[in-house]
């Protein structure tokens, strides 16, 4: 199978890429990676399986994983005691269209609405990181 090499794209609040990885193995490489880059996932929701149990629907492989790097979330928690409410940084997986597709928030316009520009170079910082995530994961 042929892997398609794409750069993240832009989703107006986050960055998308496609990979040729399937659904389960692109969780793991996104857990991988997201620990490598100092990233534990705090939570994960299957919404698949969620919107089922509550409601019966059929929904695609869906799932959101809570990723948080402590460092970071406690620098940014010293600058806004209420940060807490903007955390932690998705990141998505999903299928889509016949493909899977990884998804991360972006970080800048997430902790943008707090009015904080301390807060701008940490979202630089995570950013960097969840970017270096779905680059790798890209290449899969």
């Amino acid at each position: 199978m042929e892997h398609k090499v794409n750069a993240p794209a832009a989703v107006g609040y986050g960055y998308s890429v496609a990979t040729g990885l399937g659904f389960e193995a692109a969780i793991e490489r996104a857990r991988s990676l997201l620990k490598d880059e100092g990233f534990g996932i705090l939570c994960e929701i299957d919404v698949t399986k969620t919107l089922h149990e509550k409601i019966g629907a059929d929904f695609r492989p869906y799932r959101i994983l809570g990723a948080c790097n402590p460092h970071f979330a406690h620098r940014a928690l010293n600058e806004e005691s209420q940060l807490g409410l903007l955390l932690p940084c998705n990141v998505v997986v999903q299928e889509e269209h016949g493909s899977t597709v990884v998804s991360a928030i972006d970080a800048r316009p997430l902790l943008g609405v707090v009015g904080n520009p301390s807060l701008l170079g940490i979202a630089d910082d995570v950013n960097a990181r969840l970017h270096r995530v779905l680059d790798a994961i890209a290449q899969q």
